[in-house]
């Protein structure tokens, strides 16, 4: 399958330890090659980086100018390093030069880069609209402009940065747009704005069940009942690495001084933190010295961490998709992994709406130590929502 590719890409496939394609690349290494626009669906975890990255490297060693001939566009600073990262091993035994632009990047590298642009360069829009408008970084060369996460992007309130953006790639001759569905409302309107005759290539529906992950919820009478389960969980469950999601900023960081408490060894991941402290989270998690990351929905896209084996949502998300999103860090690349979510009275709604948005339900679980009052909803309508109670009526003064 990748016969085709040049050496010095089979070379690092090789030493990467890819023994065979995945479904993703299979379908769209051909179309890619032969410079067809593409419009994809893949599930997270399912190698659609390397699937857009090997096709791109290709088109691009025959070249040796300092100019950006291939931009790839993603939602958070943390997908941007992780898409570079693997473009590094990718690229490792050939002349192409990677670059890196988002926030929290150092100025000064920043503008060592702009100075000598890359050839593939990857970037958040946020940071790069702002090079664009100041006439500092010139992408008339851009041959190849890739969305991944397209999804996300819109979600983020990007569309007018993108749309910015691939004005200033004039010249490109391929446009490609990665997504986890297809079905995104404003997706399809991005897609006949940027792409010709594209190939579309749906390999997935978001609400299609993860064979690999196997999700759990566990009844909770309330915040601190969830809180001791959370700790039963991360001592007495076998893991490498865990990830535990909150809704805010503020529960992210009460959950991680009381962690420490507990001598759980954990980092903190969220977007008041700056970029320093992030990547020293993910740095300390990738070398082992923290067994457990606490997160908002900022990690929930584009984490990628070898051994993650266990999510925990300590709140349920307010959305199906997100849910798909936060237990698709787990059960990568044909792994096992198992996701919990803590499920108290006012979420009940919630967790049952998101089963009826993924047409299955989630295995119950208790811990017999730690079990509480609530046990769920004594009525259900037909949707599997709880029967909420009828108030009595006042009585009347005589």
């Amino acid at each position: 399958m990748f016969d085709e590719l040049d050496d010095s890409l089979n070379l690092a496939i090789k030493e990467a330890g890819f023994e065979k394609p995945t479904q993703v690349q299979l379908e769209t290494l051909e179309p890619a090659l032969d410079g067809q626009d593409l419009f994809v669906s893949a599930e997270t975890g399912s190698g659609k980086t390397c699937a857009y990255l090997l096709p791109t490297f290709e088109r691009l060693l025959p070249h040796s100018r300092h100019e950006v001939l291939a931009l790839v566009l993603v939602p958070t600073r943390e997908l941007a390093q992780q898409v570079l990262k693997q473009a590094k091993q990718l690229a490792r035994f050939t002349n192409i030069k990677l670059g890196h632009i988002g926030g929290g990047t150092d100025i000064k590298k920043q503008q060592e880069l702009i100075a000598q642009p890359p050839q593939f360069l990857v970037a958040t829009p946020g940071r790069l609209s702002g090079l664009l408008a100041n006439d500092e970084l010139d992408l008339s060369q851009v041959e190849v402009l890739i969305l991944d996460e397209a999804d996300r992007l819109l979600d983020m309130g990007f569309s007018d940065e993108i749309m910015a953006i691939a004005d200033h790639c004039f010249n490109r001759q391929q446009t490609q747009l990665y997504s986890a569905s297809l079905a995104h409302k404003k997706l399809r309107g991005l897609a006949a704005e940027l792409l010709t005759e594209p190939k579309v290539i749906e390999l997935n529906q978001l609400t299609d069940k993860h064979e690999s992950i196997r999700e759990q919820i566990i009844f909770a009478d309330d915040r601190a009942h969830k809180f001791k389960l959370l700790v039963w969980l991360l001592q007495n469950e076998v893991y490498q690495h865990g990830l535990v999601f909150c809704n805010s900023r503020e529960q992210a960081e009460q959950l991680d001084r009381l962690m420490r408490q507990k001598e759980i060894s954990s980092g903190i991941l969220h977007g008041g933190r700056d970029q320093k402290e992030r990547n020293l989270a993910m740095s300390k998690l990738r070398r082992n010295q923290i067994k457990v990351i606490v997160a908002t929905d900022i990690a929930a896209r584009g984490l990628d961490v070898e051994g993650m084996d266990l999510v925990i949502n300590f709140d349920m998300p307010r959305r199906g998709e997100l849910y798909v999103h936060r237990i698709g860090r787990t059960g990568r690349a044909g792994e096992i992994g198992l996701a919990i979510s803590l499920v108290i009275a006012p979420e009940f709604n919630l967790m049952a709406g998101i089963e009826r948005y993924l047409n299955h339900k989630f295995e119950r679980r208790k811990i017999t130590s730690l079990e509480g009052f609530y046990k769920g909803p004594k009525k259900q309508k037909a949707s599997g929502k709880a029967v909420k109670k009828k108030k009595k009526p006042a009585k009347r003064k005589r």
